[in-house]
């Protein structure tokens, strides 16, 4: 292999060809199947987006009203789905949690058409469905409350919601939580999608894909960056100390957790998306705390860090923490919330590698020891 080409992460390596996300760094655009993310957040819903990726196509009205009755079929957790999140380990995360549900979940399906390569994983949309479900039931029984049945009238941002709270969200927190969904619901070729792929094109289940997917999602350099922002805040106190405190963070070159994205060289679409959702939710609370500090903060590192040779802009991780938290949702749910809107994408590229398959096999440049004989224990 010594006239291999070794490309470390396999940064840069194209490895598939999809027709499911375009990610345009260089100009801050994201686009699902060909639409612009800033339509879908405006005009489309978290069932009609996955409608979307799954389908190739928008929905329509009958299309809609037939996959949206399938997908809140699905919103119920079976009596031993809710007992096993209930004697979940104490000091289980919830990502252990959902990983584990998952592969559990495909007991609960026909054998015939979870257990094969070439079955429609669109049929039963539990995968998809019941991570939510199974996070606002995980998070109740934490706080020592009982299962709250789904509400079937309500979003699928809204529903989580209510099972999370018990109480119906007002109409402003359900489009904002439902829109959260939609923005995260596909971003291409990140490390938990590829794994996803990875594991599908062994021709295992479309469940034990996904599993490994929320695996991969679970580590802290994919996920959980919004809580560190949220920390961060803390750290600064009020807008008043924000320019002490980013002159300290400089000057010591300290990482800004939510500033940087590994594609973009512009600020993240997304994140002009949750800004303007913050922005409303802080009106609303009339509670202005988190978002003064994080348009001030990206004020002053606007010219420092997105010079030329950085090209650091606020990502979606920026401001999405702090509207989760105005939603009322503890930290330790922000990155299975992003497991709840990946899932779509995860699922929609899980079909695209059975369309053309061929099992994931690279290459790795040996490093080790030139051969050499066994050696007897006694004279080691």
């Amino acid at each position: 292999m010594e006239d291999a080409v070794f490309s470390k992460g396999l940064d840069g390596v194209v490895v598939a060809r999809s027709e499911i996300c375009q990610v345009d760094g260089i100009n801050g655009k994201l686009y699902y199947r060909g639409y612009p993310i800033e339509d879908l957040a405006a005009h489309s819903t978290f069932e009609e987006t996955t409608y979307l990726l799954l389908n190739e196509h928008l929905p329509t009205k009958d299309e809609l009203t037939e996959f949206q009755a399938r997908m809140r079929r699905s919103r119920s957790l079976d009596p031993h789905i809710r007992s096993m999140i209930k004697n979940f380990p104490p000091d289980g995360k919830c990502m252990e949690l959902l990983q584990s549900v998952v592969s559990y979940l495909s007991g609960y399906v026909e054998h015939k058409i979870h257990h094969s390569a070439t079955c429609d994983c669109r049929i039963t949309l539990h995968q998809i469905v019941q991570l939510t479900s199974v996070v606002a039931t995980y998070q109740r029984f934490k706080e020592g409350k009982q299962y709250v049945e789904p509400d079937m009238e309500l979003s699928h941002g809204g529903n989580f919601l209510y099972m999370l709270r018990g109480t119906k969200p007002e109409p402003h927190e359900a489009e904002i939580m439902d829109r959260a969904l939609v923005i995260h619901a596909e971003h291409e070729l990140n490390a938990s999608t590829f794994t996803a792929r990875v594991v599908a094109s062994t021709l295992s289940t479309c469940y034990s894909s996904i599993s490994a997917a929320i695996g991969a999602l679970s580590g802290s350099l994919h996920g959980g960056a919004n809580e560190d922002v949220l920390k961060m805040i803390d750290e600064i106190g009020s807008a008043e100390n924000v320019d002490a405190w980013f002159a300290d963070a400089i000057a010591k070159k300290k990482k800004i957790p939510g500033m940087g994205h590994r594609v973009y060289v512009a600020k993240d679409p997304r994140a002009y998306i949750m800004e303007e959702d913050l922005k409303t939710l802080s009106g609303k609370r009339n509670d202005f705390r988190n978002y003064d500090i994080l348009k001030k903060l990206e004020a002053l590192s606007a010219p420092v860090l997105g010079k030329k040779e950085h090209h650091i802009y606020a990502n979606v991780d920026f401001f999405s923490g702090s509207v989760f938290q105005l939603l009322g949702i503890p930290p330790q749910l922000f990155t299975p919330i992003f497991a709840m809107g990946r899932v779509s994408g995860w699922l929609a590229h899980i079909l695209e590698q059975r369309k053309d398959n061929r099992i994931y096999r690279p290459a790795s440049i040996y490093e080790g020891p030139a051969p050499r004989g066994y050696s007897a224990m006694e004279t080691r």
